[in-house]
């Protein structure tokens, strides 16, 4: 049997192996001992930037979603980032999801063929000549960040826009927000807004608990 012919059974029992299933669940599910293992690791690669989504001025305006579907020229109402209504004891406010390019990430341990995989600035992209579409890193994202793009046969997701970022440039999603909502940077330069904001533990990765180590998104929200 290839790779890329590797049964959903033989995947399934990959993923209980590794805890994933308990991660997709989302929160609230008890976890597994290999994501609790995970929790515990102090030792995940660190990502050369960061991308920090301040909640507290995110109005859900959609602009991000529209820039990335500009910016990736994808088919219309598709994006790599999709906004979650939110809504505790009244008070609503709007969290924007997408790949959040975790240093341990499942998307990546799961893929068959090694089409995904983490660049050395931290950023998780995708060989597009080595992916055959079996969204099996779909299933295992815990963010629900990736999408199956059917005329390519490509499961995509953000990919930070890496071409623009290497020339000094803001990912589309960070141009387009007005509000600030979005803040971008060098993770590695200690006096960097995004590095004191994380040092600072303000910004926190979006639910920790899954074990994954988000290493470039950060999320300020309310309360937390």
């Amino acid at each position: 049997m290839s790779d890329t012919k590797l049964s959903r059974r033989t995947f399934l029992r990959y993923l209980l192996g590794t805890g994933a299933v308990a991660a997709a669940g989302g929160v609230g599910v008890g976890l597994a001992p290999a994501a609790q293992t995970a929790l515990a690791r102090t030792d995940a690669p660190k990502a050369r930037y960061a991308l920090i989504i301040d909640t507290t001025k995110c109005v859900g305006c959609g602009a991000c979603v529209h820039a990335c579907n500009i910016r990736n020229n994808l088919p219309e109402g598709k994006s790599y980032v999709h906004i979650v209504p939110k809504d505790d004891r009244g008070r609503q406010w709007f969290l924007p999801v997408q790949c959040q390019h975790c240093a341990d990430a499942p998307c990546a341990r799961v893929c068959p063929t090694r089409a995904t995989y983490r660049h050395e600035s931290g950023v998780v992209l995708i060989n597009e000549k080595l992916c055959v579409g079996c969204k099996y890193c779909e299933v295992a994202c815990p963010y629900q960040a990736r999408t199956f793009d059917e005329e390519r046969g490509v499961v995509d997701k953000c990919w930070l826009c890496l071409d623009w970022v290497s020339e000094g440039k803001d990912p589309a999603c960070v141009q387009s927000c007005v509000l600030g909502a979005r803040i971008f940077g060098r993770l590695d330069d200690p006096n960097s807004e995004v590095a004191q904001l994380v040092a600072s533990g303000k910004a926190k990765p979006l639910h920790p608990e899954f074990g994954t180590h988000p290493a470039v998104l950060h999320y300020i929200i309310e309360g937390e």
